[in-house]
């Protein structure tokens, strides 16, 4: 059975005051300014959800090939960690960990001759994990797929005194053709090139259990598997392989695909939802992200 512990809420911040932004390829959901987010945040733990993933949208002037605003104490999810902490104190506040948003290229590492350099990246992720941790979050989550970014990050945490801070490893994330609508979300999209050489290959089932394993092994409290849908097989192997805590993402595709169809009358949409969200918990998910999360505790309430 569904509750409303098994979800974290992905929520989009911008710049600005009184600011919400439908996103075009994701129906009524919606990039908020951090007013509009505290309140959002509010009403999340009124219905019962005491989790949420935050994704900041940076302004185009602050985005550079080093990701230094990243770190930047002041900075919009530096900031939005405060206000949300200072509103809803019990909330448990994941961050995104990665350099795209902040990126002048729209990838997730710095890049140096047209390549994705690792270790210069992790450095940055480390600093961006540190600055998350002194602003009050509870856990970070890394979603670059770096080598070696868990156990330097973890090492950073611990030698600034953050030993309590959790790190949720995205794991296995794949390169896949699902993520379209969240990049309309942050306009994040890779300006060259593509992911595919720092994400995984699709076809590919055992490196998703080496890397979920070798995450573990670095100082990961959960480990994730991204999409979620087309890769419940992989939830379950994962599942089976780690003695950690198993989460998934209900991705910006796979939430768009229930909503065109829905809104063209060839599906029931609240029954959907439901299906897809409980395929995820017996597959093995102990936390499932997802964009249907006040949805589903509607109907389940």
């Amino acid at each position: 059975m569904l509750t409303p512990n098994d979800f974290i809420v992905p929520l989009f911040i911008d710049e600005g005051e009184g600011v919400v932004t439908e996103i075009a390829s994701m129906p009524n959901y919606y990039r908020r300014s951090l007013d509009g987010t505290v309140k959002e945040v509010k009403e999340l733990w009124g219905m019962g959800i005491k989790s949420v993933l935050l994704f900041i949208k940076c302004k185009d002037e602050l985005k550079d090939n080093t990701g230094k605003e990243a770190w930047n104490k002041d900075g919009l999810m530096q900031r939005s960690i405060r206000a949300i902490k200072e509103a809803v104190p019990d909330m448990y506040i994941m961050t995104d960990v990665a350099l795209d948003p902040y990126s002048s290229y729209g990838h997730d590492g710095i890049v140096k001759d047209g390549e994705i350099v690792n270790d210069p990246t992790v450095e940055a992720l480390v600093k961006m994990s540190i600055s998350h941790a002194e602003a009050g979050a509870d856990m970070v989550a890394p979603s670059d797929m770096m080598d070696g970014r868990i156990g330097a990050i973890r090492q950073g945490l611990e030698g600034s005194g953050f030993t309590k801070t959790g790190i949720m490893a995205y794991s296995a994330k794949y390169a896949s053709c699902f993520y379209g609508p969240f990049r309309d979300a942050l306009d994040s999209a890779p300006g060259f090139g593509d992911k595919k050489t720092y994400q995984m290959d699709y076809a590919n089932r055992t490196e998703a259990i080496k890397e979920a394993l070798m995450d573990v092994e670095e100082g990961a409290d959960i480990v994730m598997v991204k999409p979620g849908l087309p890769y419940l097989d992989i939830i379950r192997e994962v599942k089976n392989a780690v003695e950690v805590p198993v989460s998934c993402y209900n991705i910006s595709g796979e939430y768009a695909m229930i909503k065109a169809a829905a809104k063209m009358g060839w599906i029931d949409e609240n029954k959907a939802i439901l299906e897809t969200l409980t395929s995820f918990k017996r597959a093995g998910a102990d936390l499932i992200a997802t964009y249907f999360a006040k949805d589903a505790v509607k109907l389940i309430s």
